[in-house]
């Protein structure tokens, strides 16, 4: 089993987000940045896939080398080597672009990333990598099992799930709980320092789309506090400023 696990790295999510140039791109100063939490999900199902199957897992990044002390975690955690490829994520057709130029030669049985990154929520790569390769992609995917060349899959779909089967390869989207997050222990940590992490320049074209300017949320307001006795009081409110009833 040959397993590529795409990671994406994105900021942490109690990271107060601020703008630079004309609010066109993130100001990353001070910025705490993370392994994407689908992505993890994603990796913990590969490495438990090879203890079960044997084979390998390969964790690929699209992100500059700020980014490789969260590449070598991963590998901490139970991949056998990494790629980076040395250009910023710039948007879903460019990453997937990147991630395909690299399935294309090496051939991977299950490709595997989170059902979106937590930073713009795009849901997209999984989809445009299997089209691009041809393959059939499914997402978001919360249970993964593996017998002999095909797969057995739980995916989520409005009100309901959906149980599937297809045959190897294929390109997944994961999310919770299709396996438990793993930590690394000193061993790993120790080895991951070892593991091959190659660095390799982008393919393809340029970005599609461009931001013209991002904004932040409205600042929340000051909460009221409506004693338990006064829900008359609080009926009204929620009519009246919250416009929620």
């Amino acid at each position: 089993m040959k397993i590529l696990v795409c990671l994406s790295i994105v900021p942490d999510t109690t990271a107060k987000i601020s703008f630079t140039d004309g609010d066109t791109k993130l100001n990353k100063t001070g910025v705490q940045f993370i392994a994407g939490p689908y992505d993890d999900y994603a990796l913990s199902r590969a490495v438990d896939l090879k203890e079960q199957l044997g084979g390998t897992v390969t964790v690929l990044n699209v992100g500059d080398a700020d980014g490789e002390p969260i590449i070598r975690k991963a590998l901490a955690v139970g991949a056998d080597d990494a790629i980076r490829v040395n250009a910023e994520p710039r948007d879903a057709y460019f990453v997937a672009e990147q991630i395909a130029a690299i399935a294309q030669r090496e051939s991977y049985d299950l490709i595997l990333m989170g059902r979106e990154s937590i930073d713009f929520n795009g849901g997209q790569v999984h989809g445009i990598v299997g089209e691009m390769l041809g393959l059939p992609s499914y997402s978001p995917v919360m249970k993964l099992e593996i017998t002999g060349h095909t797969a057995q899959l739980t995916r989520e779909i409005e009100g309901g799930k959906e149980l599937l089967e297809a045959p190897l390869p294929l390109v997944l989207g994961c999310q919770e709980p299709i396996a438990e997050w793993k930590i690394p222990n000193m061993r790993g940590i120790m080895t991951a320092r070892t593991k091959p992490l190659n660095v390799v320049e982008p393919t393809g074209q340029d970005s599609l789309t461009q931001a013209t300017r991002f904004e932040l949320p409205p600042a929340k307001g000051a909460v009221k506090m409506i004693p338990a006795a006064e829900a008359e009081t609080l009926i009204t409110l929620l009519r009246t400023e919250a416009k929620v009833l």
